[in-house]
């Protein structure tokens, strides 16, 4: 489907939407190869170069091919200070874009505050989940706004999702 057509509403920036708190804060998703468009964000000690040409690439492989998710997501996978790998949900393969399937149960967590926070949203996520008696495997986070647009709202909010056992 096309942007247009999703549950993604940026009408009020025309280009992030507000962070729906309560359809993200304290879930758990199930997921079963669930396909997403993946790529890589050149960074410098983990300051992105490039976050915004690479989004800006695949959201237009995403809209040409129509293959938005019905609820729009992309994940960073902070892979080192100098990458982060990018996986943005789709609803079916996108021709000439490297695709991946992820799977497992997902706990989620919204956090608001600068991105220079995300020290501490690591070890408040990692204890979220020891409390609900889980494991971490993996997390990724979704960086739901745009500097310029979390500037608008008032506020800056990251969702972090972690893999769990």
């Amino acid at each position: 489907m096309k942007m247009a057509e999703t549950k993604y509403d940026n009408r009020e920036t025309g280009c992030c939407a507000r962070l729906d708190e309560a359809r993200w804060d304290n879930q758990e998703f199930v997921w079963k190869d669930k396909p997403f468009v993946k790529d890589h964000i050149r960074e410098f000690l983990h300051l992105p170069l490039n976050f915004g040409s690479v989004m800006a690439r695949d959201h237009a492989a995403l809209e040409k091919a129509q293959a938005y998710a019905e609820e729009p997501l992309w994940l960073v996978d902070e892979v080192s200070p100098w990458g982060s790998d990018v996986y943005l949900a789709t609803d079916r393969e996108v021709p000439n874009m490297r695709m991946e399937h992820l799977s497992g149960t997902f706990m989620t967590k919204v956090f608001t505050g600068p991105y220079g926070d995300i020290g501490q949203w690591v070890k408040q996520m990692e204890a979220h989940v020891k409390e609900h008696g889980r494991t971490l495997q993996k997390l990724y986070f979704f960086y739901a706004t745009c500097p310029k647009c979390a500037k608008q709202f008032g506020k800056n909010q990251v969702v972090a999702f972690a893999r769990v056992e």
